[in-house]
Formats: C-alpha cells, structure tokens, sequence
C-alpha cells in the first residue's frame, strides 16, 4: 500500500458540526487500529513513513488511521477559533474512534502522538471509559505535561503568518527555515513532509475556506501559488496564552498523565527546546513510567522519517 485512504468524519461544536478528514492505511477491517496524531501546525501525512513501517512488520491486519485535526489538512476550519482546544481535539479523537469501531469493532488500539498529538494522546490514555477499548500501547514524541514556555513563544512568532508562495520549493525553503529542530533530511525526504503542507491558493470558500474541498474530493497542488494548510486563526489562542495559564494547563497534564495505564514510550530531541530534560526523567518515574529514547542532532521535534526513528516506535508497537 503506497498511498493511503482519505475519509471524513462528521464531529460535533456549537456552530453546526464540521469535518475532520483523516487518512486511513491497512486493512479497514482490522481490529487493531493505531491512532497517530500530529502536531500543532502539521497533518496526518507526516505519519506516512511510519505507517509503511508499521505495515511491513505487522504479523497480521492493522488499520492506521492518521487524522487531521481540526483546523488543519483537509479538515474543515472552526467558524470560532475560541474551539481550537484540547477538550474540543479530545471529542473529535472520540467521535472518530466510535466511527471506526462502528465499522469494524476495534479490540486493540494504539496512540502515536507528536507534540499536540502527544498531549491528545494523554488525554485519551487517561479516559478509557470515553472510547471503545482502552489504549493499549502509548507514544508521546517529544512532548510531556510540561511544556516549556520560551518553545511556545517560539512557536507562536510563526503560526497563522504564512502568505502565498510562487513554488513548492519555495514553501519547502520556509518550512526549513522554521523546522530546524526537525534535524536533517534529505531533499526527497523534506519535499515528502512538504507538499502535504500546501493547498493552492485559488482554494477559497465564501466563509474564508472554512472547507477546503467537498468530501471525498481529494485536491492536487498542480501549480502555484500556494498556501500553508491550516486555519491562520490558530494563532488566537497562542498568542494569548499566558505563563500563568501554562501552568494551569501543566497541572492538568501530569493529572491526566499518572492515570495512564498503558505502557508509554517517551522519545526526545536530544536537543529539544519544548521537553526539558528534567521533564523527560520525572516521565520515567512517575504515572506510566515511560521508557524514554532520545535521538541526538534532533530538536522539536523528531519526524519519525529516519529509519532509525521509526525503528524504535514499530518495535515498540508490534514487539511482544
């Protein structure tokens, strides 16, 4: 399977309900299922190298399901961006897996999580009650209760501020530019994260792209120019969040964290500027007790495209 399956599932919100796309490889009729989210500004294709990985050494069906959350990808955009939170993420991750289990019962289930995708991943780890089964394995990719503040301004400075661009390559040279923590790709393998960031620009809706395409209509670049994937209006909730509010958030988390049951990879850019080193070693010995892996010349946060990245997450996943 070279390329995967795109779908929509419809999810509730106080304007009317939008859409969340996610993409869909293996066997849709697998009861094990393994949910890999990704982070804040990214899409479910990041995960497309992994989810080959996955495939080649799974021993029987697997479904790997990688959605884009709201806001992003082929995802419809909220009407209010004061929707953009985790509690809202948390409800669409439920809504998909009834929708899943509804197709095909689910008997076990996975979460590979980066960043955003990690903090997902907790939530949805510590609530088993909410979904059909419990989360069975966890991945947190550079991510943990603790978020350190200085990344998040980081973060923040570039969100929502992306224009037009004449070329993919032109995209790609921007997206490189801010992604430095993503360590070194080759230039097929940094074209593969890039083009799944684009839309063309001509792609516009009469509430300001609030969907980007009707559903089941897939969309090809072709030519320029284009634009970023995601709702600029992510930005909002960035751009008022607060040291006092972080944390808050922080107290949630760890909360949430030493509820999980399941066993917990933790993996860190060794030169990560989101997850502190001391955050990473208190995972180890609380909630979970995560076993973590770091992986040197990597930042925030690692892509999981190197063999040796993706090594470590399908043996963990598909080892006994």
């Amino acid at each position: 399977m070279t390329q995967p399956n795109l779908d929509f599932v419809d999810c509730a919100d106080p304007s009317g309900g939008h859409r969340m796309a996610y993409w869909q490889w293996g066997d849709p009729q697998a009861g094990r299922v393994v949910l890999c989210v990704h982070g804040l500004t990214r899409q479910g294709r990041d995960f497309d190298a992994l989810a080959q990985a996955l495939l080649t050494r799974a021993t029987g069906p697997v479904r790997i399901v990688c959605p884009d959350v709201v806001g992003r990808g082929r995802s419809d955009w909220l009407a209010d961006p004061a929707g953009y939170t985790f509690a809202h993420y948390l409800g669409d991750m439920i809504a998909l897996l009834a929708r899943l289990h509804a197709r095909a019962p689910i008997d076990r289930l996975d979460h590979v999580g980066t960043s955003m995708g990690g903090l997902i991943g907790i939530f949805l780890a510590s609530q088993p009650a909410l979904h059909p089964v419990a989360v069975s394995r966890l991945v947190l990719n550079d991510v943990g209760p603790t978020v350190e503040f200085d990344a998040i301004a980081r973060i923040s400075g570039y969100v929502g501020q992306g224009g037009e661009y004449a070329t993919v390559d032109e995209a790609a040279a921007m997206l490189a530019g801010i992604s430095a923590g993503f360590g070194p790709h080759t230039p097929a393998q940094w074209r593969a994260l890039t083009e799944p960031m684009l839309v063309p620009a001509r792609l516009r809706s009469p509430d300001g792209c609030r969907r980007l395409a009707p559903q089941g209509e897939d969309v090809e670049l072709g030519a320029g120019p284009f634009r970023l994937h995601y709702d600029p209006a992510l930005a909002v909730g960035l751009k008022s969040f607060s040291r006092e509010a972080a944390a808050q958030a922080e107290a949630a988390v760890w909360g949430a964290y030493d509820l999980v049951g399941a066993p917990t990879l933790l993996l860190r850019g060794a030169q990560s500027d989101l997850l502190s080193p001391a955050t990473a070693e208190a995972m180890t010995q609380r909630g979970p007790r995560a076993t973590l892996v770091e992986f040197e010349g990597v930042g925030h946060a690692p892509t999981l495209v190197d063999p040796a990245q993706s090594e470590v997450v399908v043996s963990f996943l598909m080892g006994p």
